[in-house]
């Protein structure tokens, strides 16, 4: 019976052994790959082809490789969660990356299957830039103003109508969180692409819109629709002289598209560390910031910390809009 006992315990010690061996193993192991890093290309993972990630991407490609010293290669799949399942699912060694934005983080609230976590799932890394909308309308409505807007809307419940692309975009959000802070009632006319939604509105069948700075700013400047705010925090140089909507007539009101890059859940701090250094010294070149300002983004370049407090705060807030209005994706 002691024999017995004896074996018993000698083989627990045993097998407790070769647990902690191969846990060291491992370290050792990780380690090893976070301190060669990189010594391979790294691909960039985004949704779609020609969309602001895609763009992004490959305005940071170019410069990230130098930085890196291996070929950066960006991978356009198509849109939805494909893109961050790929990521969630790849090897947690830095060498497969997601750059996407919100749609990435809030679909949990407009579809019923997504194949990943976007919480769990991955490692932040960093905003790389942000993309503000803009507040127009058709020069012939009655508001000079964001607070002229809310007055009348208010006046006319149900009787002005806003253009909006894809379920769930920015356009749309900015929009449905216009109408739930100023307490007005909207109505949402849905367009497959934005040079149609703009298109309506100044031809006067639509009243307004929030659509990007970027598609949006062109026809403002010829005079074919009068932006009232941009959706920033705070006053833009993209946009000189609009006042923001909060400033405008909706105090603590902010809707910028984010765009951020993200690692597999474990990978290696060292490696997030190597790879946060360097895209933000990427983005925050002049000669890069200058592109991305051209095409009406603003280059942020953040730690990773304050990527995962922002999508934590966008998690709280649209996530509710989202299920309160009943949201869903096309």
């Amino acid at each position: 019976m002691q024999s017995n006992l004896i074996r018993g315990n000698a083989l627990r010690r045993t097998a407790g052994s070769g647990i902690v061996a191969l846990a060291a193993a491992l370290i050792v192991v990780v380690a090893a790959g976070a301190q060669t890093f990189p010594n391979k290309p790294v691909r960039i993972v985004t949704p779609g082809t020609g969309g602001g990630a895609d763009v992004a991407a490959r305005l940071i490609a170019p410069e990230l490789s130098r930085n890196l010293g291996q070929q950066v290669v960006v991978d356009n799949r198509a849109s939805g969660v494909i893109p961050g399942d790929i990521v969630s699912k790849a090897q947690p060694d830095g060498y497969t990356l997601l750059l996407t934005s919100s749609s990435h983080w809030l679909a949990q609230f407009m579809q019923d299957k997504v194949p990943y976590d976007a919480v769990k799932d991955f490692a932040p890394v960093t905003i790389l830039v942000s993309a503000p909308n803009i507040l127009v309308v058709q020069p012939s409505i009655a508001a000079n103003s964001v607070a002229d807007l809310i007055a009348l809307a208010k006046a006319k419940p149900g009787e002005l109508n806003y253009a909006s692309i894809a379920s769930g975009s920015p356009p749309h959000l900015a929009a449905e969180l216009f109408k739930s802070m100023a307490g007005v009632n909207i109505v949402r006319v849905p367009y497959k692409a934005s040079g149609g939604a703009l298109s309506d509105v100044i031809a006067g069948q639509v009243q307004l819109m929030f659509p990007i700075l970027s598609a949006g700013m062109p026809h403002v400047r010829s005079g074919r629709l009068r932006a009232l705010a941009i959706t920033t925090a705070q006053p833009s140089a993209l946009a000189p002289g609009l006042p923001t909507v909060a400033a405008a007539g909706l105090p603590g009101y902010v809707s910028v598209a984010m765009f951020g890059i993200f690692a597999p859940a474990a990978t290696p701090a060292p490696v997030i560390g190597r790879l946060n250094r360097d895209l933000v010294a990427a983005v925050r070149k002049d000669e890069i910031r200058e592109k991305f300002f051209n095409a009406g983004v603003e280059s942020v370049g953040s730690s990773p910390a304050e990527l995962a407090a922002a999508m934590k705060t966008e998690l709280t807030t649209l996530g509710q809009l989202i299920r309160r209005v009943g949201i869903r994706a096309d």
